[in-house]
């Protein structure tokens, strides 16, 4: 793992999104697409704001959510709607995107045709995730239902998700696909999320899900 520390919030997240376009610039050079992986919540916003004005085939960018919540893409709950309004902006604009969510009542209603959508797009090019202070990572939580199945290498690529405090379903991207990602980026904020950090580095991945990505990861860290 490597850690990158900055003295603020706001430097951490332009320096993050050039870090990030030069990474999908140097997959693009050596591959027809690349397949950029982000999560959802608030933190990566910002980090939205500065990318989607950089200077990139992004007609040859496929994007994709780590995680979703099971909600149309018009609730406010839709981690889709927070793409639609900060990344898929300015010359992101052309991104193509590989949805995680389809109308259904479940989404292992919806599993099988994601499922392929998904594979496509495998191995991920350039993975971009946040961590909570109780160290999940996309939607694989501690405690949830379906952990211990989403840990395992040979489970499929997407897999639905409950977890104890989470108001709806999720369905989320599993380990094996998250730790194979050609780049992966970790973005935290906050001393007790990198005291979280600390502690996922001798954890297992039950207890701290992040843990599965963190050896070939650079995580970004401020205050």
């Amino acid at each position: 793992m490597k850690l990158e520390t900055y003295a603020d919030r706001d430097m951490m997240m332009i320096d993050l999104a050039n870090q990030l376009a030069g990474d999908l610039e140097s997959c693009l050079l050596h591959h027809d697409t690349a397949s950029f992986v982000v999560p959802g919540g608030t933190t990566p916003g910002p980090i939205f704001d500065n990318l989607c004005a950089a200077a990139l085939d992004w007609d040859r960018v496929h994007v994709m959510l780590s995680d979703e919540r099971w909600v149309p893409e018009d609730s406010p709950r839709s981690n889709t709607g927070l793409l639609r309004a900060r990344l898929f902006q300015n010359r992101a604009a052309e991104a193509h995107y590989v949805p995680l969510y389809a109308e259904a009542d479940a989404p292992e209603d919806a599993l099988p045709d994601l499922i392929a959508a998904v594979e496509r797009e495998m191995p991920i090019s350039v993975l971009l995730l946040g961590m909570g202070a109780d160290m999940h990572t996309a939607s694989l939580f501690p405690g949830a239902d379906n952990l211990a199945a989403a840990l395992e290498p040979t489970a499929p690529a997407l897999m639905a998700m409950r977890a104890p405090g989470a108001p709806e379903p999720r369905i989320t991207l599993t380990a094996s696909v998250l730790a194979g990602a050609m780049t992966t980026h970790v973005v935290i904020t906050g001393d007790e999320k990198r005291a979280a950090l600390d502690a996922a580095q001798t954890l297992s991945p039950q207890e701290a899900p992040i843990s599965v990505v963190l050896r070939n990861a650079t995580v970004h860290w401020a205050p």
